[in-house]
């Protein structure tokens, strides 16, 4: 089985392709609980754990390519981000500098988990988590809602505070969900990992369709 993370990439194929589209439907599939909002009106939305699998599991590239082709379906209209929101307003609105991030915590994610030819243990996970899912995503999200809300950086960062220990779980359990996968079904990564020992080589992955 070809390593699809490794120094040599290949071209996207139709698995790669159906890949990105199941997470991106994820993503929005975990808006539809909807959500609620804090000061300066970002959402607090179960999505960035989508988010979090879809770095770890796709890796920097592909990961990083669902949230984009979520975000362009988001900007023309159609209603995936939580509360049923859609159109080119959320990319003007507080949030906006939160939904770019999407796709540069999922490209780090993915350069994290993927760094390394052996399988990644729970504490990379995990700090891949937290720097690309929260980190990251924050970097993008507080300087755009500051000028947005025309807050000062300081007063939109004690703001944002409040999205902390939420952010914390979905790493938690997105670490958990990413440990369980290469244990059980490390085929979800389609690529090869190798042990101290030697390489395991995973099954090949059946054809699409």
């Amino acid at each position: 089985m070809r390593d699809d993370h490794g120094p040599q990439r290949r071209g996207l194929d139709a698995t790669d392709l159906a890949r990105v589209a199941v997470f991106a439907a994820l993503v929005a599939a975990l808006g539809l609980p909807g959500s609620f909002s804090v000061f300066g009106g970002v959402p607090i939305t179960a999505q960035t754990f989508g988010v979090m699998l879809a770095g770890a599991i796709l890796g920097p590239r592909l990961g990083a390519l669902s949230m984009v082709a979520l975000l362009a379906l988001t900007a023309a209209g159609l209603p995936l981000l939580a509360g049923g929101r859609g159109g080119i307003s959320v990319f003007v609105g507080p949030s906006a500098g939160y939904l770019i991030g999407w796709i540069a915590g999922a490209f780090v994610i993915g350069l994290i988990v993927h760094s390394s030819a052996r399988k990644p243990a729970a504490w990379r996970t995990a700090l891949a988590m937290l720097v690309g899912g929260v980190l990251v995503i924050y970097a993008f999200g507080i300087p755009v809602q500051s000028v947005v809300t025309r807050l000062s950086l300081a007063q939109t960062a004690m703001a944002s505070l409040v999205f902390i220990p939420g952010d914390l779980v979905k790493a938690v359990l997105a670490t958990l969900t990413v440990s369980t996968l290469l244990r059980a079904y490390p085929r979800a990564f389609r690529r090869t990992w190798r042990s101290s020992e030697r390489q395991e080589v995973d099954a090949p992955t059946p054809p699409a369709g």
